[in-house]
């Protein structure tokens, strides 16, 4: 797994990036952050999934497409806007666009999750190449992105039956417990840079 490169010493980034720890503002949710990464109890669900995603690397060919070589760099990141992206729409027709909006709600809904399938195999071929508190924290997000896929499956399913208001409810809560697994992905990306990337990107400073 290719890791980001350092800023170069003395540039602008830096300097705002590097200042001492007793004068940055620290966000409330580093401490769980870093506990979680810590937290040894997740090594035993990742020895648990290892079985079940081996196969699916199995062939050089398939992982290689999963990480995104052809587009240069990972294509998990890309994908994810599509499910988050219809499941959002979803939300807001069931907040402000009434009966009529149903119909438009239900096949944004269904389209989030047969989005979400390729969404998760390339997220799965990233988190294989990783190890430690990166690792943790990817079984973390999979299982908190996986009860979301589950409430809005829920949700559709109760909604073709005719329980709207159930299937609303049921979409918001799977918003909420999306948005919860959107933090936990974007520090893996953003914090972690866990993210494949052709290594033409790596040897060259940004």
């Amino acid at each position: 797994m290719a890791t980001g490169t350092e800023r170069s010493a003395g540039t602008a980034g830096e300097d705002r990036t590097r200042r001492p720890a007793a004068h940055r503002a620290r966000s409330p949710f580093v401490p769980g952050m870093l506990r979680l990464e810590e937290n040894a109890a997740l090594d035993r669900a990742a020895e648990r999934l290892e079985p079940v995603v081996r196969p699916l690397l199995s062939s050089p060919r398939i992982a290689d497409r999963l990480r995104g070589r052809w587009l240069g760099h990972a294509v998990h990141p890309l994908l994810t806007d599509l499910p988050i992206g219809a499941w959002v729409c979803t939300s807001l027709l069931d907040v402000f666009g009434g009966p009529r909006s149903r119909p438009a709600a239900g096949g944004l809904l269904a389209f989030g999750l047969v989005a979400a399938v390729p969404t998760a195999l390339t997220g799965t071929a990233e988190w294989a190449a990783t190890e430690g508190g990166e690792r943790r924290v990817g079984v973390a997000h999979a299982g908190v992105n996986a009860v979301a896929m589950g409430l809005y499956g829920a949700s559709l399913l109760a909604r073709l039956r005719g329980r709207h208001a159930l299937g609303k409810a049921l979409g918001m809560a799977g918003g909420g417990v999306l948005g919860v697994g959107g933090y936990l992905g974007s520090h893996l990306t953003l914090v972690r840079k866990v993210a494949s990337r052709d290594p033409a990107f790596q040897d060259r400073p940004a």
